[in-house]
């Protein structure tokens, strides 16, 4: 029988892009080490949300906290 060909799911292969891996914010927030009692009080994290708040997911309350507002007309 010959090997099958095309694409298959690489989601079972840890090193595969394919697989979920959170969102940009979440990645973020991993980097910087934080938790969530930590968000408000973290400047670089501050600079990030004011830097990607209209492109990225960032958490609403969080929005509010540091009183940003999000452009949905980009």
């Amino acid at each position: 029988m010959a090997p099958r060909r095309g694409s298959r799911s690489n989601l079972a292969n840890p090193g595969s892009t394919n697989a979920y891996s959170g969102s940009s914010f979440e990645k973020v927030v991993d980097s910087l080490k934080l938790s969530p009692d930590q968000y408000q009080s973290s400047a670089e994290l501050r600079e990030w949300v004011q830097r990607n708040k209209d492109e990225k997911y960032v958490p609403p309350d969080l929005l509010k906290a540091f009183g940003f507002h999000v452009n949905l007309e980009s």
